[in-house]
């Protein structure tokens, strides 16, 4: 092995010894809490300028230095919105996807930087329901999109409306950034990889006191009756002309049980309105002279002139999206193209405009135990948020990157430096003497006990993509965790997202920001002293002319 310019590990838990070879250097490391009758050592690789004290300080002092220019706020007015919201994308979350995005790239991977750790401000947000210490995405969704906290499981009700009870929903509405910003003149957008009647999205448009009352085909008929509107319906109902909707969800917007285009032989992807209404067609009807587009697929959005195009319907599943590691890369278009094709198309608009960003299935990975599939959506999304960087101007855009609430999802046990994300940890149990992943969930669907005993895993595809992670309560359904997410914020105030927030403060923020919803006042009376002050040398020069010609 020595000589070789890859990494070897040879790890048999049989046996006494791991060894770890690497090109560059070695350091050896007795692990003392490694089971007692076994000595094991390891060969950590440690980079030579890591060795050095000169490279810590010097990268410190960049950082520093680069701390000290944040001193300058930027208050400018924001002209475009941009929220990212990682569903379920708790804090380990994010540091375990930080890892993955560097070993993706053959790097180590824990000094890794996800675009939203370039971000320069941070908080946390507080993310408990009204009713719930550990919180649900519809409840959560209405405060960050509404600023108003509500009970688990409505959207875009205030706490009064109560979950279920249809006679609620009267009067107990709340509105969304993204009508404060459409009423402002703003196009506004939507990208999902979930359905877009998903918990939130729907908090952005629909006024629900059930997150799971897709179409009237999930709703009780004593409900429809009473006048209360599926979510789908709210969709295209509630704010005329959301500029641009791209996600799942296509079989609640066509009537009960007519086949899906793209798979019309499955039952499960049949339409699910009772109603026999398609609300595709009805959009196509009424936008049929806007420069309006339906698309399904991933060939179709591609192939848009987006200079073209000023309003965008794309239905891409019946359901959720598939995985990012499951996606047909020729019909199934990424989280990255969708935000690119949608700011394109939204930033032709010289008012701005505001979109909303889900990495939806981040929290489905969580609750399926899949580690792997939820780590890759997180990924993906800290792609698309590197591309919309690319695309928009901190000076006019301000960008905030967030989640709704966390996981159950951990990873520890003292694994060395570079080990896979999706590994073992470097010892064995001391009870059961049995190894484990570094990947742990607090409860879920990968409890399994075989004879009375924990299952053994070195035996399975614990690195294979759908591989459920051990738990420690069994759950069909891994739960959301109950502590604080971080905020990410740059552009145009992001310095006001700063300590630690109730989650309902962020639409006011952003809102406060780009001057729109109850936030003007500020900016009437600073653009004007700041037209003022912009002319003041133009009106002296003027004045000067004046005097010499006289």
């Amino acid at each position: 092995m020595v000589g070789s310019g890859r990494a070897y590990r040879t790890c048999h838990y049989q046996y006494s010894t791991c060894v770890y070879y690497f090109r560059r250097c070695y350091r050896s490391v007795l692990l003392a809490s490694f089971p007692p009758h076994l000595k094991l050592k390891v060969y950590l690789h440690v980079a030579d300028q890591e060795k050095d004290p000169l490279f810590w300080n010097t990268w410190a002092q960049s950082t520093l230095k680069n701390a000290l220019t944040l001193q300058k706020l930027n208050q400018n007015t924001a002209k475009n919105l941009i929220l990212f919201l990682g569903d379920g994308m708790g804090i380990p979350t994010v540091t375990a996807a930080r890892i993955l995005k560097g070993q993706l790239s053959r790097q180590s991977g824990e000094e890794t930087q996800l675009e939203m750790d370039n971000f320069p401000f941070v908080a946390l947000s507080k993310t408990y329901n009204t009713n719930a210490q550990v919180a649900d995405s519809a409840g959560t969704a209405t405060a960050f999109l509404c600023g108003v906290k509500a009970n688990e499981g409505t959207v875009g009700v205030s706490a009064a409306a109560v979950r279920s009870q249809c006679n609620t929903t009267q009067g107990n509405e709340v509105t969304s950034i993204l009508r404060w910003a459409k009423e402002a003149g703003k196009s506004v957008g939507i990208v999902t990889t979930t359905r877009v009647n998903h918990a939130t999205p729907s908090a952005a448009y629909a006024h629900c006191v059930d997150r799971e009352w897709y179409s009237d085909g999930e709703m009780p008929a004593e409900a429809v009756q009473a006048g209360c509107k599926d979510i789908a319906r709210q969709l295209f109902e509630n704010i005329p002309n959301i500029d641009v909707i791209m996600g799942g969800g296509r079989k609640y917007m066509f009537p009960k049980n007519q086949s899906d285009v793209e798979y019309p032989g499955e039952k499960k992807h049949f339409g699910t309105r009772i109603d026999r209404r398609n609300l595709v067609e009805e959009w196509n009807n009424r936008m049929k002279n806007k420069n309006a587009h339906y698309v399904w697929n991933k060939k179709e959005l591609l192939s848009l002139n987006p200079n073209s195009v000023d309003y965008l319907l794309g239905l891409f599943e019946p359901g959720d999206l598939p995985y990012d590691l499951e996606r047909n890369n020729e019909t199934d278009p990424s989280l990255t193209e969708m935000v690119e094709v949608a700011i394109k198309i939204l930033k032709k608009n010289p008012s701005g405009f505001y979109l909303l960003v889900e990495g939806g299935r981040i929290d489905h990975g969580h609750h399926d135990g899949k580690a792997k599939q939820a780590l890759h959506e997180a990924v993906e999304m800290d792609r698309a948020i590197g591309h919309a960087g690319l695309m928009t101007s901190i000076y006019d855009t301000m960008t905030v990157v967030t989640a709704d609430h966390s996981h159950m999802f951990n990873f520890g046990g003292y694994t060395p430096r570079g080990n896979t994300i999706f590994g073992l940890a470097p010892m064995l149990s001391d009870v059961d003497q049995k190894p484990f992943t570094a990947i742990l969930y607090g409860n879920g669907p990968g409890f399994k006990v075989v004879n009375g005993l924990r299952e053994n895993i070195s035996t399975l595809g614990y690195e294979e993509n759908n591989y459920k992670a051990q738990s420690s309560v069994p759950l069909n359904m891994e739960t959301h965790g109950g502590e604080d997410v971080a905020v990410f914020a740059k552009g145009p105030m992001a310095h006001l997202l700063h300590g630690v927030h109730e989650q309902n403060y962020i639409p006011h923020v952003m809102a406060y920001a780009a001057c729109i919803g109850q936030n003007r006042d500020h900016c009437m009376s600073s653009s004007g002293a700041s037209s003022l002050s912009a002319a003041l040398p133009s009106l002296t020069a003027l004045l000067k002319l004046i005097h010499l010609l006289c």
